[in-house]
């Protein structure tokens, strides 16, 4: 008997398994105007112009980095699919785009139908809280690339905003505020970092304590998974003037918030505005990092922030409030050259 695609390491029959256990959790993202179902050679979406004068779609790609070491080493996939989501329908948000539907690419070193459908539960959770359809995706078996148990996710999104909505930062003048949204763990950015101070520098377990007298795991603090902002951020930019929207990922709020700047513009932010969360101050002690290093990597406990003219601050924040999300003021828009300045 000649070689095998098996022979190989390619297990078609997982591959089959796998997509079987993810059927209910693909069908229950579903919205109205999904046409057919799982399986197809591509996910079919009746967009309905008529809701829009002009209507512009945006699309966003990313995936979640080496979180998805620690959610291997954790042997915890369930939640990782909810940081794959966030991760793209939070930048379609920050245009002020509605995420419509959403795909997804999962690569393995070997295809294990429980790991696989696990990993689908959570894309599934992240897209009903968006509230978008998970209408495709692909599951790849790449033995001599990936080691069998590793894998890595990426996902595309696509979104609507009527094209005078566009959140683009081109009205943002000084005198307006700066509004934060929380986010209490890292997302998904900084991990190769994290991971080296606290497991490899610091020695500590995943599976103890994630700080001195903390009630959970290391694991489930680093496996925190991301919030999604985009409901509620789709709500306020129908409600108030959002001038420019900066999704806070890799890069931090330095890098982030100034892509919304204008050049004649400086956002100052005050750090002290919010309490930082103790997983950053343990990153920091343990690799001994400097302060401008961390704010460069993290986000530092925020998440999304907002800019908006005086006017509509507290209308935003009662928003926001309404949507479940707790917000701050952290600074304000001033002259200056396209910065975005951060004081500790």
């Amino acid at each position: 008997m000649g070689e095998t695609y098996a022979g190989a390491g390619v297990d078609i029959g997982a591959g089959e398994e796998a997509v079987e256990r993810i059927k209910a959790a693909v069908r229950s993202t579903f919205r109205p105007e999904v046409i057919g179902d799982i399986g197809g050679f591509g996910g079919m979406f009746a967009f309905d112009p008529s809701r829009y004068t002009h209507p512009v779609l945006v699309a966003a790609t990313d995936g979640v980095g080496t979180k998805a070491v620690v959610a291997r080493l954790a042997n915890s996939y369930d939640t990782i699919g909810i940081d794959l989501v966030a991760m793209s329908v939070d930048d379609l948000a920050a245009q002020g785009a509605e995420p419509l539907f959403f795909l997804d690419c999962i690569s393995a070193g070997r295809i294990d139908p429980v790991q696989m459908e696990q990993l689908v539960a959570g894309v599934a959770s992240g897209c009903k809280e968006a509230g978008c359809a998970l209408i495709g995706g692909e599951m790849a078996e790449l033995p001599g690339m990936l080691e069998p148990g590793h894998f890595d996710l990426v996902g595309f999104g696509v979104g609507v905003v009527e094209r005078d909505r566009l959140v683009t930062g081109a009205r943002v003048a000084p005198g307006d505020r700066l509004i934060g949204l929380p986010s209490p763990g890292l997302r998904c950015n900084g991990y190769s970092l994290a991971r080296r101070v606290l497991l490899e520098v610091a020695g500590r377990p995943l599976d103890g304590p994630a700080w001195p007298r903390a009630h959970h795991s290391l694991a489930d603090e680093l496996l925190r998974p991301s919030v999604i902002y985009a409901p509620a951020l789709v709500k306020l930019c129908h409600s108030v003037e959002v001038k420019g929207l900066a999704h806070i990922t890799g890069g931090g709020i330095p890098g982030n918030l100034a892509r919304v700047l204008p050049r004649h513009c400086d956002a100052i932010v005050q750090q002290s505005k919010w309490e930082v969360p103790e997983i950053f101050n343990q990153i920091q002690a343990a690799g001994d990092i400097g302060p401008d290093e961390m704010t460069k990597v993290f986000n530092m406990g925020i998440g999304m922030i907002a800019v908006v003219a005086p006017r509509d601050v507290y209308r935003a924040h009662d928003l926001l409030r309404d949507a479940g999300h707790d917000s701050v003021d952290i600074g304000e828009i001033v002259e200056g050259e396209g910065r975005a300045l951060l004081k500790l």
